[in-house]
């Protein structure tokens, strides 16, 4: 425990520098969220509303992508709701069918 008594202990001191003081610097406001918060403020006095209105943030490619997302999520769940478990077993078991011996799992025995 002695090499530890030698520490020194508070803030750092700078040298030549000692009279001043080191102040946080402040943070830039962004802009751009006052100007979206403006533009709420205004929708809502001609609105006569005092609900707060979304603001969609996204880029027209992001909108078109989202939008195709969806529309190809609702084809697949078509999709899967249109055949019975049933269906899909045979349809299954056919595809296994088609494939060749090289995929086949090899028969372990004991007795070798």
């Amino acid at each position: 425990m002695a090499e530890y008594a030698v520490v020194q202990k508070g803030t750092l001191k700078l040298k030549g520098n000692a009279h001043i003081s080191v102040s946080k610097k402040k943070k830039k406001k962004d802009k751009e969220r006052k100007h979206l918060e403006q533009m709420m403020i205004t929708k809502t006095n001609e609105e006569g509303e005092t609900k707060k209105a979304y603001v969609d943030k996204r880029t027209p490619a992001q909108l078109a992508f989202d939008k195709i997302q969806e529309r190809r999520q609702m084809e697949r769940i078509l999709n899967k709701a249109s055949k019975t478990h049933k269906q899909r077993v045979e349809d299954f078991n056919r595809h296994l069918d088609t494939l060749t011996e090289h995929y086949d799992i090899p028969k372990v025995s004991w007795t070798k």
